[in-house]
């Protein structure tokens, strides 16, 4: 095999569970190589093309009696709400995927490194984004990091206006374009902070102006679906983000471990 063919090789033996979601091209993007590269390894491999060696790939798992990948394998929606329960699904776990690659395990680390060292996090988002802004100030404080949540900007200007060199800024906005967040983005930068933006993967004046970018990817031409797929997206992100906090200092666990037992003890009768 040629090394773009091991790569390949190397990527179907490591995911042969995910394979099924997976097109041609797809698989192709997650390798950065060329779609014919897929339908050419496929071909060698004695298969008409890719979808017969995805195929193969999935009849194998049934094979080994491996349970779960068996059940994905041969899965086959019997009624139009577990077709549509599917086709979401697989929607959402594209732009999962397409999130992912926008947004380097490198990066993350950097992001997670500033986020940790910061002396307080300040947090806002505005409308339908204060939502997911919210759940992770939650998320942020429970692992006993000084946070701060605003969903006002006016607020949040006065709150950040004493913010130190190493206090963070963290801006939830789609598109990030709102004036009145880039505003705010801007003094927390000229009194020292640092700004880290979460928008789409788009060009906008919010991440122009932030020292960091959390990057979403979520696409589709159907109303309905494009905001579920771009929530769906954004909180994989920040779940991930949260996840890497708790990894990354045990003193962190500790503290979570200590407040969900706080918490228990408030919620029980």
């Amino acid at each position: 095999m040629s090394a773009i063919e091991r790569r390949i090789a190397d990527f179907i033996l490591d995911n042969a569970h995910l394979l099924r979601d997976y097109s041609s091209q797809q698989l192709a993007d997650a390798l950065r190589i060329s779609q014919s590269s897929v339908v050419k390894f496929s071909q060698k491999l004695g298969f008409k093309g890719y979808p017969d060696l995805k195929f193969s790939v999935g009849q194998d798992a049934v094979a080994r009696g491996d349970a779960a990948e068996a059940a994905d394998a041969i899965a086959v929606p019997q009624t139009p709400h577990a077709a549509l329960a599917e086709a979401l699904w697989q929607a959402k776990s594209q732009a999962e995927r397409e999130t992912r690659l926008i947004n380097p395990p490198e990066s993350l680390d950097a992001i997670a490194a500033m986020l940790g060292a910061a002396g307080s996090v300040f947090v806002i988002g505005l409308g339908p984004d204060g939502i997911p802004a919210r759940a992770f100030a939650l998320a942020l404080s429970s692992l006993g990091m000084l946070t701060l949540h605003h969903f006002d900007a006016a607020l949040m200007a006065g709150a950040s206006s004493a913010a130190r060199r190493d206090d963070v800024l963290m801006v939830v906005s789609e598109h990030g374009r709102q004036a009145a967040l880039c505003r705010l983005a801007q003094q927390f930068r000229d009194h020292g902070g640092r700004v880290l933006s979460v928008t789409r993967h788009s060009s906008n004046p919010l991440r122009s102006i932030a020292d960091a970018s959390l990057l979403v990817s979520a696409h589709d031409d159907r109303l309905e679906l494009e905001p579920l797929l771009y929530q769906a997206a954004l909180q994989h992100l920040l779940d991930l983000l949260f996840v890497l906090l708790c990894e990354a200092d045990p003193l962190r666990l500790s503290r979570l471990a200590a407040n969900l037992d706080r918490s228990r003890s408030l919620l029980d009768p």
